[in-house]
């Protein structure tokens, strides 16, 4: 490469990173946003224990209990059913967190994987 040649590349360089985009950037909506939650109250129950949404939908868990709480698919301990709701794992309290979009059309049975047989935090979401 030609020295003369270097001055015009490094000005195209610096100009083309000046440019601004011609459609503007949408933000993704927060999880907080998200209107399908399930939460863990501060007795320990998920409530509402049972949700409906459309497919490729989230479900946001919220954890208002002093103790963590692993949300899991069905069945236990496998946790099979519905690999997206493992997405939420481990919620300290205080803590939410999505499961993974939920694109196929059907019934999710979830649970605490620590707390497996407590039937107040046993939960379905129905996709549909």
């Amino acid at each position: 490469m030609r020295l003369s040649r270097l001055p015009a590349l490094a000005a195209f360089a610096v100009l083309a990173g000046c440019g601004s985009s011609s459609s503007p950037s949408t933000p993704s909506p927060s999880p907080s946003d998200n209107p399908n939650k399930m939460t863990i109250s501060a007795a320990g129950v998920l409530t509402p224990n049972q949700i409906t949404v459309s497919p490729g939908s989230r479900v946001l868990f919220i954890n208002n209990h002093s103790h963590t709480h692993q949300v899991t698919s069905d069945p236990h301990p496998e946790h099979t059913d519905c690999p997206e709701i493992n997405q939420v794992g481990l919620l300290a309290s205080g803590q939410s967190r999505e499961t993974g979009n939920l694109n196929t059309v059907r019934t999710c049975g979830l649970h605490d994987h620590d707390d497996p047989d407590n039937a107040a935090l046993k939960g379905h979401i129905i996709i549909r």
